[in-house]
């Protein structure tokens, strides 16, 4: 995998946190961008989608996305703190990631289970 999980669990008031480490070796680095690698908002939003699905048990993947913010570069190796809170719809969640304590990319996602193949 190309990032590895610190921790990912439920808090006190049900919400999602994950602590993720990105893989300073991962390919999404080699092309984007060659002597300045930085992580692609699709990665990004794949983190959030595991996060959910690893801490709920649940086979999940992106259905929909809504209001994404990114505000910040992540670069290899940065640790991300993930936060994520159920909606009011079924499977819907508002998410931020931070980095060193700054908002690097926040929205909304629609989950739905993953059809099996």
């Amino acid at each position: 995998m190309w990032y590895t999980f610190i921790h990912a669990k439920l808090d006190s008031e049900r919400a999602i946190v994950a602590q993720i480490t990105t893989d300073r070796q991962s390919s999404w680095f080699n092309g984007h961008f060659p002597g300045d690698p930085i992580l692609p908002g699709i990665a990004q939003l794949n983190m959030v989608t595991t996060s959910i699905a690893r801490v709920l048990q649940k086979n999940l993947s992106l259905k929909s996305i809504a209001r994404v913010k990114f505000k910040q570069l992540i670069r290899p190796g940065d640790i991300l703190d993930i936060h994520a809170v159920s909606g009011k719809k079924e499977n819907s969640y508002s998410f931020t990631i931070t980095s060193k304590q700054q908002t690097v990319c926040s929205g909304r996602l629609v989950l739905a289970p993953r059809k099996e193949q």
